[in-house]
């Protein structure tokens, strides 16, 4: 199988990886966290006018029409300089939702907008009790004259505090964990009954809570077939967790020049520590892990935008897996291996060893991964 990249996909990398290069420095990034957007607003723009935004989408709604692994380029140079705009929730996760169930008229007035990063999405699907599970929601859509009622509680919505629209799940039938009678709607985070309670994560992206209280949405704002919405909502799942196992690789590719270059710049008994035997085997490891991420989340983002299959289902809950057992392993020997320093805030090392943690628990941790794969596994 020839892994080369063609010429129009090494243009794609080489203009994001001089972006985020020349954009996001360390202390560039630690002041974007600490503002009050929580990311950079310039440097959003800047994606979208370079067409980064609007590579997943189809030609016809302003994108290029890209493949997973055009998908994957992106978000491991993104991963890689820890980028904290909402790249994966708004462009490939919300937007993919957008393109799969929306009408021809929804698509039309918002995927342009968010191909050219004038309109900001989020997806809320989580609940307190749901756990990765897509159909435990409790949330509820009262069915009224001219629209919908809603009524419930969202969690870990990364970037709902900056959305323009946020897509929420919700009951219109069915018990908790019905497979059945889930829809998908479009709320205006503006709308009367909303309320957000903002935080930032570990990592330092900003995510809220959000309320819903009796909120009217038309119903024009419902994205396809009334109660029909968890086959899109897993679907668009699975090509949002290849697209992050390509920003853990990122991530974890940084990590470990920088564990290696310290290596050979700290100095023990006369000699830099790598010189030591029983620390080139820890770098070796976590070089090992890295190679096996990176060839998961290559398999990743190949089957990304495949029809659904239990194989691509399969092979999408192994990569989360092994990106993040990868991620976990890289993280834990990089701090080792810095001593006292990859433990500081003002580190860079810390910061790629928190993402990589704040990784694996979205979409799905590896213990639900590995529960999923099983399930799938055809045996004979």
């Amino acid at each position: 199988m020839d892994f080369k990249l063609t010429e129009e996909q090494q243009m794609l990398q080489d203009t994001t990886a001089r972006l985020v290069r020349d954009a996001y420095g360390f202390e560039q990034r630690e002041a974007l966290r600490r503002s009050e957007l929580g990311f950079g607003q310039d440097f959003w723009q800047t994606l979208g006018a370079l067409g980064l935004t609007s590579v997943p989408f189809a030609e016809q709604y302003g994108g290029f029409g890209g493949s997973g692994v055009d998908t994957m380029l992106i978000m491991t140079e993104l991963g890689r300089g820890l980028c904290l705009e909402p790249y994966l929730q708004s462009v490939i996760y919300a937007g993919g939702l957008i393109q799969q169930l929306g009408s021809d008229a929804q698509k039309n007035d918002l995927l342009q907008q968010v191909a050219s990063a004038e309109l900001q999405l989020a997806v809320a699907l989580e609940e307190p009790q749901s756990h990765y599970h897509l159909n435990d929601v409790q949330t509820r859509a009262e069915a009224v004259e001219e629209g919908f009622r809603l009524s419930g509680r969202k969690v870990a919505v990364i970037g709902g505090h900056s959305a323009g629209l946020i897509l929420v799940s919700a009951r219109v039938a069915g018990d908790a964990r019905s497979e059945d009678g889930i829809s998908l709607f479009l709320v205006n985070p503006e709308a009367e009954g909303v309320r957000r309670r903002v935080y930032p994560t570990v990592d330092g992206f900003k995510g809220c809570e959000l309320f819903l209280d009796d909120v009217f949405v038309p119903a024009s704002s419902r994205l396809g077939e009334n109660g029909k919405a968890l086959a899109a909502l897993r679907y668009q799942q699975g090509r949002a967790i290849a697209a992050q196992c390509a920003e853990a690789v990122g991530a974890m590719q940084a990590a470990c020049d920088l564990t290696l270059d310290y290596l050979k710049q700290r100095k023990q008994f006369g000699q830099p520590i790598g010189k030591f035997q029983v620390l080139q085997h820890r770098m070796v490891d976590m070089r090992t892990e890295l190679d096996q991420a990176i060839s998961m989340a290559t398999l990743a983002a190949c089957v990304a935008d495949q029809p659904d299959s239990d194989e691509r289902s399969r092979t999408l809950a192994a990569a989360k897996f092994i990106v993040t057992r990868a991620g976990r392993l890289i993280c834990e020997q990089s701090i080792q291996l810095h001593g006292g320093i990859g433990l500081t805030e003002e580190y860079v090392g810390s910061h790629y060893a928190k993402h990589l943690v704040m990784i694996s628990h979205q979409l799905g941790d590896d213990d639900h991964h590995l529960k999923a794969y099983s399930r799938l596994m055809q045996v004979a």
